[in-house]
């Protein structure tokens, strides 16, 4: 405002000049008041160009200041993935990635059924730029020999478990597996859960989706295409749990069992009642991650380096990932 003010008394100054000099001397007042007409409008166009300039400065150098130090810091999310060495790999890290990148306050925990880190993943990973941790826990060679079904990621998780009670103290836990795909709301909603919370899954079993049952507000059992005997027949993508909570529950881990995985896991938890469990995704009444999983694909066959060396194919055949 004092700017205007400014403006305003400099233009009332120059117009008194101006009259001044118009009545000092009527012989040459003509040639005189047409020279100061054009400097005091030069003036003032400098000066008010010079304001705006200033303005816009100054709103720019604000807009670039740091948030104030006692903005609220939301709760730590600790998202679990676990993976293993396909040809899909890779793609799916990147899809899952990239929606990880639109979440704050995040630590992606990409661990990977093997005994060695694989440079392929560790360059997706941090091309993508999410907060991550990269680490391995091969499945017991127990269960690798079975001709029956393996409990993959079994070993991930549970090494993700570990690693959080050795590194973290309080947010929420979730295992997002690479093959899923999630709307990000879901993570804004699990970020504040104080025990345990559940929510439907999309594209599960011959239902088509795997859902707490709610009636009157409350839990009262599970719809699923499988219950199969399990206390919570739910989808690894449909609950999360709290950090705190698991530091109240040093046993809990997920059982080498395939198809109980996520039962054995909550079970592990207890004593859990289901008023403690958080119904999200508006009272379990809209579905926000799905079960898509990707098409396999048959592993790539070797480039043909007889007939396409020296071409961009060298470099193609290092990012393929195989068996």
């Amino acid at each position: 405002m004092c700017m205007y003010v400014c403006i305003y008394k400099l233009a009332i100054n120059m117009k008194t000049l101006y009259t001044g000099i118009g009545h000092s001397n009527s012989s040459s007042n003509s040639s005189n008041k047409m020279a100061l007409g054009k400097s005091i409008k030069m003036y003032l166009t400098i000066f008010i160009a010079t304001t705006c300039i200033y303005m816009v400065l100054y709103q720019y150098h604000m807009s670039r200041q740091p948030l104030a130090s006692n903005d609220v810091v939301k709760p730590p999310l600790y998202i679990i993935t676990p993976t293993y060495r396909r040809p899909e790999q890779l793609a799916e890290l990147t899809r899952l990635g990239y929606t990880l990148k639109h979440v704050v306050n995040l630590l992606w925990l990409v661990i990977e059924d093997a005994n060695k880190t694989n440079p392929l993943v560790a360059h997706t990973l941090d091309r993508i730029g999410v907060p991550y941790e990269y680490l391995v826990a091969p499945m017991p060679e127990e269960y690798k020999a079975t001709k029956r079904a393996k409990p993959r990621g079994v070993s991930n998780r549970n090494r993700g478990l570990d690693y959080l009670r050795a590194n973290a103290s309080e947010g929420v836990l979730y295992f997002a597996d690479d093959d899923n795909t999630y709307d990000i709301s879901i993570f804004e909603q699990m970020r504040y859960i104080q025990k345990v919370g559940m929510w439907p899954v999309g594209l599960v079993t011959k239902t088509g989706v795997s859902s707490p049952i709610i009636r009157n507000g409350k839990l009262d059992g599970y719809y699923d295409g499988w219950i199969g005997g399990r206390k919570y027949p739910v989808d690894m993508a449909g609950f999360a749990v709290s950090v705190k909570f698991l530091h109240e529950r040093p046993h809990a881990k997920m059982p080498f069992k395939p198809g109980y995985e996520e039962d054995g896991f909550l079970r592990s938890l207890g004593p859990l009642a289901n008023a403690e469990i958080e119904l999200l995704a508006d009272q379990c009444r809209d579905i926000l991650t799905w079960h898509t999983q990707t098409k396999k694909n048959p592993p790539a066959s070797p480039v043909n380096f007889t007939r396409y060396g020296q071409t961009n194919l060298e470099f193609i055949e290092k990012l393929l990932v195989r068996p």
